[in-house]
């Protein structure tokens, strides 16, 4: 290992009102280890994802970050400043999206295009680009919508079997189309109220604090491909997603794992993003997962696809549920469950952000 690695030492992730013991132990380990932190005089540098009260049009302040890509943006500056010699970065994320707004204000705030095209019918109008780009018909997008849905809920299921998950599956009315092309099992439900933490640490303090190797989970890669502007006119090229097989790419190369490979063998656990079919969709093509989409339909019904259900089913706390995704990757990896047999010793998790112009993927490794 190099000085400049990066492991993630804790993490929590507090969801609604969830006070469980097992909770309890995630924040005492994660506030424990804080404190052995600063006991050396070392103070962590903090990285904020911003919450949905954050005018979405206003002047990112340092060390601030927005969108659904900030957590793996933050993660990509967290390694940098550990590489320039920080020994402890906090990435940190806290949005009553739920409870801390009235309805009309939250609808209000959400509303960050112009007034005349609401975020379901931009999806819908970035799929329609995405059918156009692959050739394929409406009734095959419908289609793989309802695989994927399918492959949410496997993963959902055995979620909640390992008391990780905190919801019920949607009520009926969520099946009805929302759009032409969604209904609302498939578009990300973001009514959750968040509060999750990741300490990521340098190999020489990690070493340091006497860190077990087997209690550490190392950022191996991390690939960012952003595109400058996030609108309407900017959907053809966002549905090319050639932004996001550069991302993809790079988190692989910096890593120095062939993860295509791993995931045929279902030796890598993923948290690909989920807010609506396409963004899954574009990652298995962008990232050569699946030669074409003729091909999706045997890969979903064989992996799975998230660890915790996608962002319908396991809400989406607006910028943070890539954020959401790391924590619990990182307690998957250390787990025994995920590691005893050494069969998932990868994990990546897909962040992105707006319309899809900002992608990000990270690779984290259990050793």
């Amino acid at each position: 290992m190099t000085a400049s690695t990066v492991n993630i030492i804790a993490a929590y992730a507090k969801i609604d009102q969830d006070n469980s013991e097992q909770l309890q132990q995630k924040i005492a380990h994660y506030q424990s280890s804080v404190d052995a932190i600063t006991a050396l005089g070392i103070t962590p540098t903090q990285l904020t994802i911003e919450p949905l009260s954050t005018d979405w049009h206003s002047e990112l302040q340092p060390n601030h970050f927005r969108s659904g890509c900030a957590p793996i943006m933050a993660l990509e500056h967290a390694q940098q400043l550990i590489s320039q010699g920080h020994q402890a970065v906090i990435i940190r994320g806290d949005d009553a999206v739920k409870s801390g707004y009235q309805r009309e204000e939250r609808h209000q705030l959400m509303s960050v295009y112009a007034d005349d095209y609401s975020i379901a019918q931009l999806y819908n109008d970035l799929a329609d680009e995405f059918i156009k780009y692959h050739n394929i018909s409406d009734t095959k997008f419908l289609e793989l919508a309802e695989a994927l849905f399918t492959n949410h809920s496997r993963s959902h299921y055995i979620a909640k079997q390992q008391q990780r998950a905190h919801f019920p599956t949607p009520d009926t009315k969520w099946f009805n189309h929302v759009t032409k092309l969604f209904r609302g099992v498939d578009c990300a439900n973001p009514l959750v109220d968040f509060s999750g933490r990741l300490l990521l640490c340098s190999e020489a303090l990690t070493q340091q604090l006497n860190i077990d190797k087997n209690h550490t989970v190392s950022v191996s890669g991390v690939g960012l491909g952003l595109l400058d502007i996030d609108e309407k006119q900017q959907l053809p090229l966002i549905a090319r997603y050639e932004h996001l097989s550069h991302a993809y790419q790079q988190a692989c190369l910096q890593a120095d794992v062939d993860l295509n490979s791993l995931i045929a063998k279902d030796k890598v656990l993923m948290e690909i993003y989920t807010c609506y079919p396409v963004v899954p969709l574009a990652f298995l093509v962008s990232s050569g997962l699946i030669k074409s989409l003729n091909d999706a339909s045997a890969f979903i019904s064989q992996h799975l696809m998230t660890i915790t259900g996608g962002m319908n089913l396991a809400r989406a706390p607006w910028n943070n549920p890539a954020l959401n995704g790391l924590i619990e990757m990182y307690h998957l990896l250390n787990s025994k469950t995920a590691s005893s047999s050494g069969k998932n010793q990868y994990g990546l998790v897909h962040g992105n952000g707006g319309l899809g112009y900002r992608q990000g993927v990270a690779i984290l490794e259990s050793k």
